[in-house]
């Protein structure tokens, strides 16, 4: 496997469960502005897909 290669996992920096600071670190971001993305999007559909979502995630995406 190729070492260079970043994983997907969850991140120590949590608020609830690392997985938005999982997806920033992935994309090199901050994790805070990913977590402002975030919650506007789950805002603007009414917040229950991002919920939906975010568990999925947390269920899948693996600790570090």
């Amino acid at each position: 496997m190729n070492s260079d290669k970043k994983r997907l996992t969850r991140s120590e920096d949590k608020m609830i469960a690392g997985v938005l600071a999982g997806i920033a670190e992935h994309l090199d971001m901050d994790p805070t502005l990913v977590r402002v993305i975030y919650v506007i999007l789950s805002l603007a559909s009414i917040g229950f897909p991002g919920i939906l979502v975010y568990i999925i995630l947390w269920l899948v995406m693996p600790e570090r």
